[in-house]
């Protein structure tokens, strides 16, 4: 039975003259591939081009390499670092009975020296090191990723296309009244229906119109805007119809129960099932990263600006950013369902330009305001015993 801990060392004790271990170091056009062979002495290294058939031909070569030389090979171990290429080559191996692991580059040590020499073959020999050690069994070496299935990656996309969609839309709208601010226009709001019909009668300070080059610009920005919008209404749409097709199935299931929750919508339920309930409970770091807690799988080690600020500095949205703290309204306790409350106190995301104010961030401002206004209530007329305000 596999443990919590199974990504941060192997389980399966290593048979050393039985196990061919390869790390590859991809790229986008070629892989480095380095391998240890039982019975070969020299440590085998090859650059191929990217063709998983080709890749497996290596192996297959070096498998009759160790054969020749005594050693009869039970184990193909084959890991690189989560990357461009996602999982695909993983799966692949796997299902050609090829042991394949993804290796979470942000946990591998690597010197912190400025001007540190680093190439693909350099990249390979640590990658060695530490896959052996993993392999061993020994901890801190490195730090595996869950391979999830196909499936399961594809029902992320409506999510992540969907934030994708929302930041896109906050960068036109904060684009188009920068510029108009720049010729003294305020107070105009781009999302109106009938904000296209209004550019033409809009005057600057001095009382001319807006420049023709500028407006059709604005316009066009507008057009951009409305596509992004009715994108966005697609895909919550989609959403809506599939939960009424299987509104049984697992994760459907799942999102009908937490959108039962108050200030919990449709979105923020079906974010936190797919991106954080719904995963390998084994891959702690993957449910760290996605509330901006690590490092990304192919950051390499290094840390993001948002990091090195302090946890909780990476995500735009709201419910990413603190996914789990979703909010309630503030009703009476006979009313609530078993929300997960968030501190009055916690501190707002300052770092935000396209901040999305999704229905959890606002059950939040809710009940922030009501704390305060029966604090405010408390301190003109309070009862003996009696809890300002229900906070």
């Amino acid at each position: 039975m596999q443990k919590l801990n199974d990504l941060s060392r192997c389980l399966t004790p290593l048979e050393a003259d039985g196990t061919l271990i390869a790390v590859i170091e991809m790229s986008l056009s070629s892989w480095l591939v380095a391998g240890i062979v039982p019975g070969v002495e020299r440590q085998p290294l090859k650059k191929l081009e990217a063709d998983e058939s080709t890749l497996l031909k290596l192996l297959n070569r070096w498998r009759e390499e160790a054969k020749k030389s005594g050693h009869r090979i039970e184990r193909i171990a084959v890991a690189f670092e989560a990357g461009r290429d996602g999982f695909w080559l993983a799966r692949w191996l796997r299902a050609r009975d090829i042991e394949a692991h993804i290796i979470h580059a942000s946990s591998v040590a690597v010197s912190r020296e400025h001007r540190r020499a680093k190439t693909d073959r350099l990249d390979t020999e640590l990658l060695k090191r530490a896959f052996l050690g993993w392999l061993r069994g020994e901890r801190d070496h490195c730090k595996m990723v869950a391979i999830p299935t196909i499936k399961a990656e594809d029902a992320k996309r409506p999510n992540r296309e969907r934030e994708s969609l929302v930041g896109e839309q906050n960068r036109i709208i904060n684009r188009m009244k920068a510029t108009l601010i720049r010729l003294g226009i305020r107070g105009f709001n781009p999302k109106l229906k009938k904000a296209a019909e209004r550019l033409e009668g809009l005057r600057t300070p001095e009382g001319e119109p807006i420049p023709l080059n500028t407006l059709a610009e604005l316009h066009r920005d507008m057009v951009r805007r409305r596509l992004v919008s009715d994108q966005i209404r697609q895909i919550e749409n989609v959403r809506l119809e599939h939960l009424k097709q299987a509104p049984s199935d697992g994760p459907h299931a799942m999102v009908r129960l937490l959108a039962r929750v108050i200030g919990v919508g449709i979105e923020t339920a079906d974010m936190l099932v797919q991106e954080v309930l719904s995963r390998n409970m084994r891959d702690r770091r993957a449910i760290a990263r996605y509330a901006g807690l690590t490092g990304s799988p192919d950051e390499s080690g290094k840390k993001t600006p948002g990091e090195r600020a302090g946890p909780f500095r990476q995500r735009s949205s709201s419910t990413r950013h603190d996914p789990i703290g979703v909010a309630i309204s503030h009703v009476s306790e006979e009313q609530r369902v078993g929300a997960v409350v968030s501190s009055p106190h916690r501190e707002r995301a300052r770092y935000s330009q396209a901040h999305d104010r999704g229905l959890g961030a606002q059950a939040s401002d809710r009940l922030v305001a009501a704390c305060a206004r029966g604090r405010g209530a408390g301190r003109r007329r309070s009862a003996p015993g009696a809890i300002n305000g229900g906070c």
